[in-house]
């Protein structure tokens, strides 16, 4: 018990980090979120960690053929998700800044929508499924407690990555969203590379 404790933890830690980044770009977009609403989305990166590697062991543990066919994809969904949710930010980005320097618009604060929230929890998340393989031994309990365990640290995490974004963002406040959209297009590379590569 002890030993899948730590290994659950570790895994939370490494699965954890692209959900961190994106959780900074959220508060360099968002530097007056409040402490509810940075409970919530922490909440969905945390419920999305959970979920995938209990899918993934489902998958692993019943279609194992199926399984490997689709963690080939995995990559790819990361990348368009991503590169259209952070080229949409961008985009925004440059629009609020040419509307702010001809007076068209008020300086008001970007707002996470809830259906961008999601897709980046499922892009930051997918990598995940992979960890059916890892905890493909467990029973079904300790697949559900590993799952669980990774779940909590990422919610911890991205709290973090929050409150550091949020620092971030009220310095520059003026170009937040493009930076903010610009970091989830790098995730969204990243991803790709490392599971195309193997890097």
């Amino acid at each position: 018990m002890v030993q899948l404790i730590i290994n659950s933890v570790l895994l939370g830690i490494g699965l954890a980090m692209d959900a961190f980044s994106i959780s900074i770009a959220n508060g360099i977009v968002e530097p007056n979120m409040k402490k509810l609403r940075m409970l919530k989305i922490a909440g969905v990166y945390a419920v999305a960690q959970f979920l995938m590697p209990l899918i993934g062991w489902f998958l692993v543990t019943t279609l194992e053929g199926i399984f490997a066919f689709f963690s080939k994809l995995v990559p790819w969904i990361a990348l368009i998700l991503l590169l259209f949710i952070g080229g949409k930010m961008v985009i925004e980005g440059i629009k609020e800044r040419k509307g702010k320097k001809s007076d068209e618009k008020e300086d008001k604060p970007a707002k996470l929508t809830w259906g961008a929230l999601i897709v980046q929890g499922i892009a930051t998340s997918i990598d995940a499924l992979s960890v059916g393989f890892t905890i493909s031994d467990y029973s079904v309990l300790q697949a559900f407690a590993s799952s669980l365990i990774i779940g909590v640290v990422t919610l911890v995490i991205c709290l973090i990555g929050l409150i550091f974004g949020k620092k971030i963002g009220n310095k520059i406040s003026s170009v937040a969203t493009i930076i903010g959209g610009c970091i989830l297009i790098f995730i969204g590379i990243e991803i790709f590379v490392k599971g195309i590569f193997g890097l």
